[in-house]
């Protein structure tokens, strides 16, 4: 080619609006779409296996909410709710971090009259609320809100469900925030079978990490939080970090297995966790609605 040819052959135009809208979109769009991820209320459905449930509880439906940290859906938490009385649940389950804050006692009436006029609701504390600013009492004045409210409130406690002719144990325990002299989870198992021998048995715990303890004093069916679903979610990976900042935790979001028992953790509803206050990627906020399956 000569340089006549090459002085003759057009010049590729710019153009800088391409540019310039291109940079809008990612100034405006960033930032909604990390919202979406923060702040994007989701319902996620998982059926479990579990060997030894009654056949009268197969395709019983629980609607599993942990972590909320005292965020609000909507006045009232009227998104939370409208999209749990979507779901038509059988049971409703909070597995702790309610609340951050005792101030925050004053959004819990609406969300617990809610979820009790849906579905029959139990509540367990997680380590939160017993690390708010009242301590104790705040945890006391939480869980009477909640009884008031119509929520079963269960400090290692528990209670049979029938269904179907069939019968299987919740049990539900305090946070180890808790008491130092309270009821362990051993204890309370040893007290379910031998007050209700062989009966399938369900727990609510708030922390997903004492799964192993769960599966060692011999609980079948697991329900837990804490996790946060790792606060950023790898493909292939799960969870990046965990609420103790360590790096790729176990169990941090979905089902697991360990010998004979089965845990489902939820990723959770609020972000009052590491590395700041208000961030999730790849893990959005989710209302689990977990359906049980005899094995």
């Amino acid at each position: 080619m000569t340089t006549t040819d090459r002085e003759r052959r057009p010049r590729k135009k710019r153009h800088p609006l391409r540019w310039l809208t291109a940079l809008l979109v990612f100034a405006v769009g960033g930032p909604l779409w990390f919202r979406w991820q923060c702040w994007g209320l989701q319902a996620t459905r998982t059926e479990v296996a579990l060997d030894g449930l009654p056949s009268g509880f197969d395709g019983y439906t629980i609607a599993h909410l942990s972590d909320l940290h005292g965020h609000e859906y909507g006045p009232g938490n009227e998104d939370l709710l409208r999209l749990v009385r979507e779901q038509n649940p059988g049971l409703i389950v909070v597995t702790g971090d309610l609340i951050d804050q005792e101030s925050q006692l004053a959004m819990v009436p609406a969300l617990a009259q809610g979820l009790a006029a849906i579905a029959p609701t139990y509540y367990v504390t997680g380590n939160h609320e017993w690390a708010t600013q009242g301590g104790t009492g705040a945890v006391k004045a939480l869980k009477s809100v909640l009884t008031q409210c119509g929520v079963k409130v269960l400090s290692n406690q528990y209670e049979v469900l029938e269904r179907n002719g069939a019968r299987i144990v919740l049990a539900g325990v305090d946070d180890p925030n808790g008491y130092a002299d309270q009821t362990t989870p051993e204890e309370l198992y040893a007290k379910i079978q031998e007050e209700n021998p062989g009966l399938f048995t369900a727990l609510l715990a708030h922390r997903n990490d004492h799964f192993g303890q769960y599966a060692n004093a011999g609980y079948d069916f697991i329900l837990s939080g804490h996790g946060h679903g790792g606060i950023v979610r790898l493909p292939f990976m799960g969870g990046l970090v965990g609420t103790d900042r360590r790096l790729f935790p176990p169990w941090t979001a979905g089902m697991y297995t360990v010998g004979k028992s089965t845990l489902f953790v939820s990723r959770g509803l609020g972000n009052n966790t590491v590395p700041f206050r208000g961030f999730r990627l790849f893990n959005r906020p989710e209302l689990a609605i977990v359906t049980l399956r005899k094995g």
